[in-house]
């Protein structure tokens, strides 16, 4: 992707951040961003196309994140927790009522960049969890296929507004919570022990 086009997405995500994903016009994003109409319509001919391409940056950022770091002979829970680390990071300002709009507005683009996501998500949450159980981290009596699709649940129902009220919990709260319930739900006596330490090391909150 054109670095000048990853630059105008990556504000333009702020934008949508702040005033929501209906209320921003392409007159809009040009004003705050300084940019001409011909400049803007030369790398995005429509505010469609530029929710595409900003929802298909978003997948790249993730995968970008397996790609920076060599797994190879890491143990699996620090592999989760260095990905929950840049997943939480990178994501704590997709707020709920940013993926509403997408999802009403958006509901083609939204749908295929969630199952394209998922899609990635799901097979690296089963070859963790492989790693796990061969490393001796987490019990052996998993069900892999059956607790990668309800991690798959989870991540998806963080951004229910509904059920979760952006007034209420940040997604950063949301998602530590959640992962610190599935670390503990997978791994074994040794996995937890190893995950309290690391947990230690990095400073990280304590969920009860």
């Amino acid at each position: 992707m054109d670095d000048k086009l990853i630059d105008i997405l990556e504000r333009v995500r702020e934008m949508f951040y702040r005033y929501g994903v209906r209320s921003v016009s392409m007159d809009d994003i040009c004003r705050d961003l300084g940019l001409s109409k011909k400049k803007l319509y030369q790398l995005v001919n429509s505010k469609t196309r530029l929710v595409e391409k900003l929802l298909e940056l978003e997948r790249q950022n993730f995968e970008i994140i397996f790609e920076t770091h060599n797994f190879e002979g890491v143990n699996a829970i620090d592999i989760l927790l260095i990905v929950s680390r840049n997943l939480g990071e990178r994501f704590r300002d997709v707020s709920p009522s940013m993926t509403f709009d997408l999802k009403k507005y958006y509901p083609e683009i939204y749908h295929k960049h969630v199952d394209d996501r998922i899609e990635f998500i799901y097979n690296k949450i089963q070859i963790n969890l492989q790693k796990g159980i061969s490393q001796g981290m987490y019990r052996d009596d998993l069900s892999i296929e059956l607790v990668a699709r309800l991690y798959i649940r989870r991540l998806i129902d963080l951004h229910n507004p509904e059920f979760f009220p952006a007034d209420k919990f940040s997604f950063q709260t949301l998602f530590d919570v959640m992962f610190d319930n599935f670390i503990r739900g997978i791994a074994n006596p040794n996995g937890i022990d190893y995950y309290e330490k690391q947990k230690k090391k990095l400073n990280l909150k304590q969920y009860k």
